[in-house]
């Protein structure tokens, strides 16, 4: 191993003994089940908006969106990236506050909780279900965040895929156990600041070696249909393709809608000390996520660009593209011991993008399993200290079928995002948004809502997808709308709420 090497292997090394050393920290302070789960509603503004929108980008942000932006164009990333900026937005502008408020005063502490508290569902249905929905997502998008971990050390030194991936769950897995809620977001809140460093020095260093920001974008000019809002590059023909029209913009800017059904964002809104202080956290939020998701597109092209002085292979498949801002990094870390060191801390600006969010998913399935399928639903007889274990247990449980999920090296980050976030999008959203503007909605309407909403994502992506044409959006905006609808149908033909319901439902209005 030569000393360039060594030096990035230290100090990414540096950085997981200290995500471990935080959650060892915070392991201390964990007396609760509300306390590992929600932080005792005592989080910062800035803490909870930097680690909302860290566990929200996932290994997507820095693997997903550079490498597609670097293969097809800035079309697909350009709309998504403002469907995503505008949901983030509005997610903390409208949701945040009542939600605050409301799960305050039903005293939730999970999203399933939550539901089921908001229309006095004491059979606990609509808790199990919400349960179910969160493991059946937060599975496939947790096991991303571990590839895309495998696929880093694997593209960079060689490491085995399934080794890299496996030991990297265990460091993930490891921190959340010890720390809970606390150390989540407290370790979000410092890999936000990682990532936004390596951004900006990948950027900055791939339009150098391009040779400047004209380079970087004549090499994309040059390819048909890469510098366009409607046209993609087919790379197999190296022509220009239609993305689509309309139909597919507005399809793929239904990624926003998918905020508004996040349970390891919706979670953040929870945690907060004072609700006061969310309005700074949506600044800080939405300004983050536009600037973050902004540079990654352009890294996207200067990759390109940096490809085509020779300088790296060009990365013809998705899988591979994903991997364009490790290359860039293997590039800076011949420039001597400090550059080393510096591409280090940008590959671990990887690692805290697929950290961030599978850390957050993993808490979230946990509480699902122990407080709402086995306290709430099965009934399972726990003290607070028996609830930690069990929520230990379900930890460990979800990632190893995360690791076993991702024993596929070549499966895409961003297609598995994708789907994991329609299916969120598509059975909560609705749900939530009804939740906590529509006194009317009834239990029946958001169970049927939230069963509706969930089974369209697979029934429109696998077998109405398919069929081409108008059918191919994504499945999120047929989900969303079909979850809404069957809502609000089944609440106006179900008895209306109880006083009880109508009266928590006032206090609650932000």
């Amino acid at each position: 191993m030569d000393t360039l090497t060594f030096c990035i292997m230290v100090t990414i090394a540096v950085y997981l003994l200290l995500m471990l050393a935080i959650g060892f920290i915070y392991s201390k302070n964990n007396s609760s089940s509300k306390d590992f789960y929600l932080g005792g509603r005592k989080m910062g503004p800035l803490v909870i908006a930097m680690s909302a929108e860290a566990s929200d980008m996932s290994s997507w942000l820095l693997m997903g969106i550079p490498g597609l932006a670097y293969l097809t164009g800035i079309c697909e990333p350009f709309w998504t990236i403002l469907g995503l900026g505008i949901g983030t937005y509005l997610n903390w502008l409208l949701v945040s506050k009542r939600l605050r408020r409301y799960s305050d005063n039903i005293d939730a502490y999970t999203i399933p909780d939550f539901f089921s508290k908001r229309f006095h569902d004491t059979k606990k249905h609509l808790s199990a279900i919400a349960a179910v929905v969160i493991i059946v997502f937060f599975v496939p998008y947790t096991a991303s965040g571990f590839a895309a971990c495998g696929k880093l050390f694997n593209s960079l030194f060689g490491v085995n895929y399934v080794v890299a991936m496996v030991a990297s769950a265990l460091i993930i897995t490891g921190y959340t156990i010890m720390g809970g809620f606390k150390a989540v977001s407290t370790t979000d809140f410092i890999q936000s600041a990682v990532m936004s460093l390596a951004l900006v020095v990948v950027l900055g260093f791939s339009v150098s070696v391009a040779g400047g920001w004209n380079a970087v974008i004549d090499n994309a000019k040059a390819l048909p249909g890469h510098i366009s809002l409607s046209l993609y590059h087919d790379v197999p023909n190296n022509t220009a393709a239609s993305y689509g029209g309309v139909i597919a913009i507005i399809s793929t800017m239904a990624w926003g809608l998918g905020y508004f059904g996040m349970p390891h964002i919706l979670l953040r809104f929870m945690a907060i000390k004072d609700e006061k202080k969310l309005a700074l956290s949506r600044r800080v939020a939405t300004v983050w996520v536009f600037l973050a998701m902004g540079l990654a597109m352009i890294i996207g092209l200067a990759g390109l660009a940096v490809t085509s002085t020779g300088k790296i292979e060009f990365l013809n498949t998705a899988a591979s593209a994903e991997t364009i801002i490790v290359k860039i990094s293997d590039l800076i870390s011949k420039n001597g011991v400090f550059a080393a060191i510096v591409a280090g801390l940008i590959l671990a600006g990887i690692l805290a993008a697929t950290m961030s969010t599978a850390d957050s998913q993993m808490l979230a399935a946990a509480s699902s399993v122990s407080e709402n399928i086995l306290g709430d639903f099965l009934k399972v007889k726990m003290n607070e200290k028996r609830k930690l274990l069990f929520a230990r247990i379900a930890i460990i449980g979800i990632a190893v079928l995360g690791v076993i999920l991702a024993l596929n090296p070549d499966s895409s980050v961003f297609r598995i995002v994708s789907f994991a976030w329609a299916g969120f999008g598509g059975a909560f959203g609705p749900v939530m948004l009804l939740s906590l503007f529509w006194k009317r909605t009834t239990k029946q309407g958001a169970l049927w809502g939230m069963i509706g909403g969930g089974t369209m994502v697979f029934i429109w992506k696998f077998l109405v997808k398919p069929l081409g044409g108008a059918f191919a959006i994504y499945e999120l905006l047929p989900a969303f709308i079909f979850s809404l609808a069957i809502a609000i149908v089944v609440s106006l033909l179900t008895k209306k709420p109880d006083e009880s319901i109508i009266e928590e439902f006032k206090k609650s209005q932000a």
